[in-house]
């Protein structure tokens, strides 16, 4: 395999450091802005040098952002090269063109390091429904593939982001607010200097879509898949969930019941002594449920220079073999949010109220939807759904 990396960043050199030397695989192609040079691949600026040298067969984008790598996975993709990405917002934002153009060229296109880092959710869940009927799925993203040849999900849900677990996981254990842990987080590299794509719940929703894409069988209209994140949580509010034995996380689910589809991402309430209350620092933690293995979890680091490049690798390996995208490409489908669940709340509530924690308000069971609803009309309230 000759391979053409799109990126020298943090991944990109990670996977270029764990091809060489394979007999299997070789980079010798980066694309990068400055030229440097590496002992056994050669540095470009212009896509064409790699789109059109026959000799390269698979293309690792591993550069970020939307654009210019849709556009460059595109061009692979339409020059018969097979594709591996860790960029989830690429995968998600542009299914509907990415999938089908994929099918038309015969080509292989692996994502597994897009969502949970070095998990491998996606292929876990795709081994897992080869043998068993999954009735949850729980967090991170690798383990979605091979269990779609003869399982049907019907849930998925769990930690998919290391920035805010870092945040909320120490604001828990220490006792801190969320200036100052978000703080904390930035210095040591856990958080970028502008945190919103990930407090704000952007990244968790990229990887909640993705994953019920490959989960039912579906392509979700993003519009109707509602995310709230965890920029307004206070230091009083987690003081309240430890009074009552409960710890924050945000949490992605899916779900899909005689039907229909559910999805969203928001802070949620879970039991201290619960699997998700314990984890701890930048990990992640995802779990599926299936008719003979029961509960199974997927725990790890969600991001860093190996762990990620650990399953762009792996991806390269199920290259070799022949192995294409996670699951067939389903038909378009909006996510109907009308669970009711008892929500924490802090700000101008004036819905029904069980009862008070403090400031805080803990509410009748109200809908998802129209909880997301009401957030939007009070963008500095905080409020989070409590798990039975």
């Amino acid at each position: 395999m000759k391979i053409g990396l799109l990126g020298f960043g943090v991944v990109g050199r990670g996977v270029y450091e764990l091809t060489r030397g394979r007999d299997d695989m070789q980079v010798v192609k980066v694309l990068r802005r400055e030229d440097m040079q590496l002992p056994d691949a050669k540095t470009v600026r212009d896509i064409r040098d790699i789109v059109e040298d026959d000799s390269i067969d698979t293309v690792v984008e591993v550069m970020g952002g939307l654009h210019p790598a849709y556009d460059y996975v595109r061009a692979a993709i339409e020059a018969g090269k097979n594709v591996v990405t860790a960029n989830k917002a690429l995968v998600c934002t542009f299914y509907d063109e990415l999938l089908p153009l994929v099918q038309e060229k015969g080509v292989c296109f692996r994502c597994t390091a897009a969502v949970g880092g070095g998990i491998g959710w996606l292929s876990e869940l795709e081994r897992a429904r080869r043998v068993q009927s999954i009735r949850e799925v729980g967090g991170i993203m690798n383990a979605l593939r091979e269990g779609l040849v003869s399982n049907r999900i019907s849930r998925i849900y769990g930690i998919m982001n290391g920035t805010c677990n870092y945040i909320l996981d120490n604001m828990t254990r220490q006792g801190l607010n969320y200036d100052d842990v978000l703080k904390q987080a930035q210095a040591l590299g856990y958080a970028e200097a502008d945190p919103s794509t990930d407090v704000d719940g952007i990244d968790t929703w990229h990887k909640a879509i993705l994953s019920a894409n490959i989960a039912f069988g579906v392509s979700l209209d993003k519009g109707t898949v509602p995310v709230a994140g965890i920029r307004n949580i206070k230091a009083e509010d987690v003081e309240n969930f430890k009074a009552h034995g409960l710890v924050c996380k945000l949490i992605a689910t899916g779900k899909r019941e005689n039907g229909v589809i559910s999805a969203y991402v928001q802070p949620t309430l879970v039991k201290d002594g619960e699997p998700e209350a314990a984890v701890p620092m930048n990990y992640n933690l995802i779990t599926f449920v299936g008719e003979t293995s029961q509960r199974m979890s997927f725990f790890g680091q969600g991001a860093g220079r190996y762990p990620t490049a650990y399953n762009v690798v792996q991806d390269l390996v199920d290259v070799l073999a022949g192995k294409g995208f996670y699951a067939p490409y389903g038909g378009r489908a909006a996510a109907v949010n009308d669970e009711k669940l008892t929500w924490y709340v802090r700000g101008n509530w004036n819905g029904e109220i069980k009862e008070h924690w403090g400031s805080a308000a803990v509410t009748a069971p109200v809908s998802v939807a129209a909880m997301h609803a009401w957030l939007k009309e009070n963008p500095n309230a905080f409020a989070a759904a409590i798990r039975g």
